[in-house]
């Protein structure tokens, strides 16, 4: 089955552009199971984002991943461990994953998720 990591804009999207993060996934991937790395969970608490509430109690739904390493390097070394593919609208995030050789999937049009084909 294949996994997916969100990362903490990742989890904003479906409360700023509308959209329905599980629907999403499953058109492009199938069934999969979707992680949120644990510093995630933090930034959320700590973020000032109007919707950061919500996101954090969508953030309950999925798979935690414990972690210490923080940021980027954190959602980066997760999809790693798990082989997983990252949700990020975060441009020089994606970047690094397209370095990394991970592919990250994004918000295109503001109404869909695209998987890049690095």
């Amino acid at each position: 089955m294949k996994r997916v990591v969100l990362d903490t804009n990742a989890l904003l999207m479906p409360f700023e552009f509308s959209i329905n993060l599980d629907i999403e996934l499953k058109s492009l991937l199938g069934d999969c199971e979707i992680f949120v790395p644990g510093p995630v969970i933090g930034e959320l608490r700590r973020s000032k984002n109007k919707y950061a509430k919500a996101a954090s109690a969508l953030a309950s739904k999925y798979k935690l991943y414990p972690m210490a390493t923080q940021g980027d390097a954190g959602v980066i070394q997760s999809a790693k461990e798990l082989d997983a593919y990252v949700v990020t609208n975060d441009f020089p995030l994606q970047k690094k994953l397209r370095q990394a050789g991970i592919r990250p999937i994004y918000l295109r049009s503001k109404n869909h998720l695209y998987l890049d084909e690095f």
